[in-house]
């Protein structure tokens, strides 16, 4: 029989109580920390100041009733106005900081605060209202960026994070998830593609990150959904993919520079898609082709249905006008498309349209002065229906406003002679030059304007 000593059985003994306790240890806790503590440091707090000049009475803004009534001389009132926001700094070497354009909008100051409590003044690089965003630039050491993930691959139900500055608390992190893709048509800004989520996204948290389980920027948090202006679950935010574009042309440009087709687009629903004996329902139908365009260059026609954009599926117009508004002048694209059953592919180059087809009255003929004329938009309700040139914008009390010309106003004939574009209208006008007699479609009416 083997004899063990004291010690040795008080050692043995021990050693099975640490196994005992180990094996029934309860296992880690999940848990976010370890991947916040990576990426707070990127989340910044942006405040902007605004001054606004304050006018009296407008008699005492009278230098004439001052002297007569001999009342000192007072500098211009102001009012400083201030917003809060949140950013996000993408690239640490040049100190490049994304926000939203309407934290930063008409701001005379802009600083920003970062996590170790470091302010530094903030210069705005440029900005899109369109889009909302905007990309600030500061001058720092030790800064940490988050790196950008590819939102196209994001899927309802992925898990997230919103990381902002709530209601001026400071950095304040919320999880949810991914409610829903591609929401547009909400009217909130000019391109919409939003990522829907139900993290809290309150104000404040404006410009803020929505952030992947890895620790990657997905989106920037914009709007929120709410009947008194807090959450209730639906906040939106601008997916990375679409602020990597906006960003690329607001360093390059200071702004956005989109080019142009030439199209006026619509969905397709059921109805069309019966109506041209189609089996899918996905793709924009291109109810109009400016000639002239790059696109009626390139050889695409009214009817013909756009499927693929470089490649990638276009469900419906909003996200082919999405895409679009994202390539810049002079980009060549690949446009897969459908005609009468038969698909094709196009290439196309994007143009500025803008320039080319837009111009002010006065420079076809005087009488015109003060009216903005250009193609028919394609949120117009006569845009698809018939052709001529819009009123884009008119000044009141100019000659085009005394003629009777007004906003959204469709030119379609000139001197009796059919228009559908300017170069329409000059001829027209050229030809008869004694004469300005327009033909107006106005809402359900027509009539007919004689300028001179």
């Amino acid at each position: 029989m083997k004899r063990y000593q004291p010690l040795t059985i008080l050692l043995l003994l021990t050693l099975g109580l640490c196994a005992n306790l180990q094996a029934k240890a309860p296992p880690p806790v999940p848990s976010l920390a370890p991947m916040l503590e990576q990426v707070l440091p990127a989340v910044v707090n942006i405040s902007s100041t605004t001054r606004v000049s304050l006018r009296g009475h407008p008699l005492l803004d009278d230098p004439f009733f001052r002297r007569f009534f001999d009342l000192p001389d007072e500098r211009p009132r102001q009012r400083q106005t201030q917003s809060l926001g949140s950013g996000v700094i993408v690239d640490a070497a040049k100190g490049y900081i994304l926000t939203n354009h309407h934290v930063i909008d008409a701001a005379d100051e802009i600083t920003v605060t970062l996590r170790d409590q470091r302010q530094v003044d903030a210069r705005l690089i440029g900005q899109d209202e369109e889009v909302d965003l905007a990309l600030l630039q500061i001058d720092a050491k030790n800064l940490t960026a988050m790196p950008m993930a590819d939102s196209d691959e994001l899927r309802v139900g992925d898990f997230v994070v919103a990381i902002g500055s709530p209601f001026g608390l400071g950095q304040t992190v919320t999880y949810g998830i991914v409610s829903a893709l591609g929401r547009n048509g909400l009217g909130i800004e000019g391109y919409e593609n939003f990522i829907q989520t139900d993290a809290s996204i309150n104000p404040g948290n404006s410009g803020g990150a929505l952030v992947d389980m890895q620790g990657r920027l997905i989106g920037i948090n914009t709007a929120i959904v709410g009947p008194s202006g807090g959450n209730v679950g639906i906040g939106f935010a601008i997916p990375s993919n679409m602020s990597r574009a906006v960003m690329r042309h607001l360093v390059k440009y200071g702004r956005v520079r989109r080019g142009q087709l030439g199209i006026v687009m619509q969905n397709l629903d059921p109805a069309l898609a019966g109506a041209f004996g189609l089996r899918q329902r996905e793709g924009a139908l291109l109810a109009q082709v400016y000639p002239g365009s790059p696109a009626d260059e390139a050889g695409l026609k009214a009817g013909d249905i756009v499927l693929k954009l470089n490649d990638k599926p276009i469900k419906n117009a909003n996200v082919l006008r999405n895409a679009l508004g994202l390539l810049d002048i002079g980009e060549r694209v690949k446009l897969d498309l459908l005609r009468n059953g038969i698909t094709l592919t196009l290439y196309a180059v994007m143009a500025d349209l803008q320039q080319e087809t837009q111009a002010m009255g006065g420079e076809l003929d005087p009488h015109l002065d003060g009216a903005l004329l250009g193609p028919i938009e394609s949120d117009h309700p006569l845009a698809v229906h018939i052709e001529g040139i819009e009123v884009l914008a008119i000044q009141q009390g100019s000659s085009a406003w005394s003629a009777g010309l007004r906003p959204g106003d469709i030119i379609v004939s000139v001197n009796q002679q059919a228009v559908a574009s300017l170069n329409d209208a000059a001829q027209a006008i050229r030809a008869r030059p004694d004469t300005l007699l327009l033909n107006i479609r106005r809402g359900n009416s027509s009539m007919f304007l004689l300028l001179r």
